[in-house]
């Protein structure tokens, strides 16, 4: 297997974050290069709407805006979530033309999400691919994903609850209108569980599962700027 670039990094603020997944993706769609797996954790709370998701159907504003919390959008599909302490984020920038079965958002969610739930039994033997792109261990979600493609690459990135509980998000997320069938229409804190490992065990075990390793190069940061901006922009606007 071709070696991973492997970048853990955190930087300062929600909206910095979502942007260097977005570049990451933007460097390799136009320059190419070697697949890359990045690791980073906020330190404060803050929700992440799905490109589709609407406010007004997913999320509590009232306590948001009271407890401060950002409200931000993302380029790629998927569900509202929220993220910060306790929440391990990953996300994988791979060339489209790495495996055959990038080729389709199916096969990739599958391809990606059998890997992760591999490397995950050694905590949890139960640990499986669950909906169209959870991992649950039994019948209680852990990790939702979500994809971005563009011509030449893809952004696979998700959330890992290794501290985060349900009734925290509870707190600022509304039961969804959508959910998988396996939720059996129970409320985040019976339906969401966290991963009983330490973040740093879970970061070595998928890097060494991908073949994940430093490199020393630098990430795009001129492009920063005018994504956060991009991300600011688009999290004004309502769907």
């Amino acid at each position: 297997m071709r070696t991973f670039r492997l970048l853990d990094l955190t930087l300062s603020s929600p909206a910095e974050n979502l942007a260097l997944d977005e570049v990451l993706l933007e460097e390799l769609d136009e320059r190419g290069g070697a697949p890359l797996l990045r690791f980073w954790e906020s330190d404060c709370p803050f929700v992440v709407l799905g490109r589709a998701s609407r406010v007004a159907d997913d999320v509590d504003l009232t306590t948001c805006e009271k407890d401060g919390l950002p409200i931000l959008r993302r380029a790629s599909g998927g569900g509202t979530v929220l993220q910060g302490p306790g929440c391990l984020s990953y996300a994988f920038v791979l060339p489209l033309e790495w495996h055959p079965d990038l080729a389709s958002i199916r096969t990739t969610n599958r391809f990606v999400l059998e890997r992760l739930a591999a490397t995950l039994r050694q905590w949890e033997p139960t640990t499986s691919v669950r909906g169209i792109s959870d991992l649950a261990i039994d019948d209680r979600k852990i990790s939702g994903n979500a994809q971005r493609r563009t011509r030449n690459a893809l952004l696979f990135h998700g959330t890992l609850l290794h501290g985060m509980r349900g009734d925290v998000v509870a707190r600022y997320l509304k039961h969804p209108s959508r959910q998988p069938d396996y939720r059996s229409d129970r409320p985040h804190g019976t339906f969401l569980r966290t991963l009983n490992a330490p973040p740093q065990a879970i970061k070595h075990a998928i890097a060494s599962a991908w073949n994940a390793e430093p490199t020393g190069s630098e990430w795009p940061m001129a492009r920063m700027p005018g994504m956060i901006a991009a991300i600011q922009a688009r999290s004004r606007e309502e769907s």
